[in-house]
């Protein structure tokens, strides 16, 4: 496994455990401008983080935003794979994570050597990989996928070609209910909406009977059954935004609330709890990794930095690449 993250240097900057609040907000816009940084917010950040940032949104549409500026840094408030995912299309950028640690439950469940063993057991497979991957796994297949465009691309591949999808069994699962299409999927899940409990879900909808559900469609089908809405984070906070409802439970990651509340302060949001009725299932850790410090020190160090060999990047890349074409309409043929 290539380790795409150099970390930062011993010599970490002095004085930063001193700096709080406003203090700690107007050094980190002081490094922002004397590194020319762009600073991108996944939507299940910290509200504190997604406010100072420039970019708020999904994974794969703030890296294409963030390619489009001149800055010179990307500094990715994020986990791992996006901020690879920045690299990957921005390679002549400097790629911050402000946490070197900051994985995804998703990715852990698909490391490269079994994927690829899974690949070679299935040559003539296609091979349809979720965005929520290592760089190493979106190099062994043949298109890459987010959760807004999944299924618009599966109705593209050709139907007498068999399909591999990973590494979201829930996801897959939704998927082939959506379009009828079998798939062999790899059996990993998310860590935060795998723990949503169905049996909170109807108690909470018992308490709040005017609320809709909304749902990501990682969650799995015995959430999914109860929900108004399934779609991915921005799809979600679309529907939240243009419903006339006023009062949601929302199956996701519950910092994604933070936007709804901007966009709609007038409405009402419950996040859906866990099997023991807590909310604190639905709070991702690798994402809490993330905080403001890290940030400052991450710009003030230029590390921890998403490096990668430049084969690895344009093996990468090529998947990616097919997936923009598909969303245009264009299919692929695999791999084999």
């Amino acid at each position: 496994m290539v380790n795409t993250v150099v970390p930062p240097l011993t010599s970490i900057v002095s004085g930063v455990a001193q700096l709080a609040g406003r203090d700690l907000e107007a050094g980190i816009a002081r490094l922002r401008r004397e590194r020319n940084a762009v600073i991108l917010a996944h939507y299940y950040q910290d509200g504190e983080i997604q406010d100072l940032a420039d970019f708020v949104g999904d994974s794969l549409d703030l890296s294409r935003k963030a390619a489009a500026t001149k800055a010179d840094v990307i500094l990715f408030c994020g986990v791992r794979f996006m901020a690879e995912v920045a690299k990957i299309v921005a390679p002549d950028r400097t790629v911050l994570l402000p946490d070197g640690d900051a994985g995804c439950s998703l990715e852990e469940s698909c490391r490269p050597e079994p994927f690829q063993r899974f690949r070679e057991q299935h040559p003539d497979h296609i091979a349809v990989t979720y965005i929520n991957c290592s760089a190493e796994v979106k190099a062994l297949s043949d298109v890459i996928v987010t959760s807004s465009n999944a299924e618009a691309i599966l109705r593209q591949l050709p139907h007498d070609k068999p399909v591999l999808f990973a590494p979201d069994r829930h996801l897959g699962a939704y998927l082939q209910r959506k379009t009828g299409r079998k798939m062999t999927l790899w059996p990993g899940t998310c860590m935060v909406h795998e723990q949503f409990s169905d049996r909170e879900l109807v108690k909470l909808k018992a308490q709040h009977p005017s609320a809709l559900v909304v749902s990501h469609p990682e969650c799995p089908e015995t959430i999914l059954i109860h929900s108004d809405f399934v779609g991915s984070t921005s799809a979600i906070l679309n529907f939240v935004n243009k419903n006339g409802a006023h009062e949601f439970i929302i199956g996701t990651e519950q910092h994604i609330i933070h936007q709804m509340q901007k966009t709609s302060p007038h409405k009402i949001f419950h996040p859906l709890p866990g099997a023991d009725g807590s909310c604190s299932c639905s709070n991702c850790p690798f994402m809490a990794m993330n905080t403001l410090e890290k940030i400052y020190l991450a710009l003030a160090n230029n590390a921890p930095r998403i490096e990668l060999p430049e084969p690895l990047r344009l093996a990468a890349l090529k998947p990616l690449e097919r997936m923009l074409e598909m969303s245009k309409g264009i299919g692929i043929t695999p791999r084999n």
